[in-house]
């Protein structure tokens, strides 16, 4: 017995889920979806491109961040005619209890090796009383942001390519569109020579291993939180106050 109930809170690093309930959808609503994922990359962009094409003032990142998440849930249920399930988003009340202990798991170790990492930096922020209210700010925007690209690249476009090529092609496609689309273009124009590569093989290896646990436990949520805890601190936190 108490084997097996350890089992259920180890199984997670081991990719081991329980599989979900088939949510199919019909082809049409796929369709739907890829017009959804181009709309919010390649016509507004993921950062607004298309308000810099209009001449319009960009709002700022606390704002259109939480705004362009919502609108993509937002087209997913009224658009797309989809329950956010459907893409993995569970209610609490429906993970397993290995989703749940993988969660609270790999979030608590995430932190712990990035508190460990960014050390110098939380202290200056801790010190300053100035950055706290931008740093509180920087959380909020990183974690809704990384959130809205699991959205976008494994909930809304991973899900349906997968439903049309199966997981090898739909894993592999996506994720190469995550890496080189127009997420990550502008790595393109502001890398410094020699750095590129080291570069996008990292972010093709995040992004291959978020795919695939989403893949796996069919739990949008964990990847999106994850991603956006990845977010706060490479992104946020370890360039506030530079």
């Amino acid at each position: 017995m108490p084997l097996k109930w350890l089992g259920r809170h180890l199984k997670g690093h081991v990719l081991l889920f329980a599989p979900k309930y088939s949510l199919a959808y019909e082809s049409s609503a796929g369709l739907r979806l890829l017009l959804i994922f181009l709309l919010l990359e390649a016509v507004i962009g993921p950062r607004l491109s298309l308000f810099r094409l209009l001449g319009l003032p960009l709002p700022p990142p606390w704002l259109r961040v939480p705004v362009l998440l919502g609108l993509g849930l937002v087209l997913i249920r009224f658009f797309a005619r989809l329950r956010l399930a459907q893409i993995g988003l569970s209610a609490w009340r429906y993970w397993s209890v290995t989703e749940k202990s993988y969660f609270f798991q790999v979030f608590l170790i995430a932190n712990a090796v990035f508190v460990i990492l960014y050390a110098d930096q939380l202290r200056m922020i801790l010190a300053d009383t100035s950055l706290r209210g931008q740093a509180a700010l920087v959380v909020f925007t990183n974690l809704l942001w990384g959130f809205h690209q699991e959205l976008v690249y494994r909930g809304i476009l991973q899900t349906e390519l997968v439903r049309r090529w199966g997981s090898l092609l739909g894993i592999l496609v996506s994720n190469l569109l995550f890496t080189f689309g127009p997420l990550h273009f502008y790595h393109f124009s502001g890398s410094v020579p020699g750095r590129a590569l080291p570069m996008f093989a990292g972010i093709f290896l995040i992004g291959l291993f978020f795919g695939v646990l989403f893949r796996r436990s069919g739990n949008l949520a964990i990847v999106g939180v994850l991603h956006g805890v990845g977010n706060c601190y490479m992104d946020g936190l370890g360039n506030l106050g530079n």
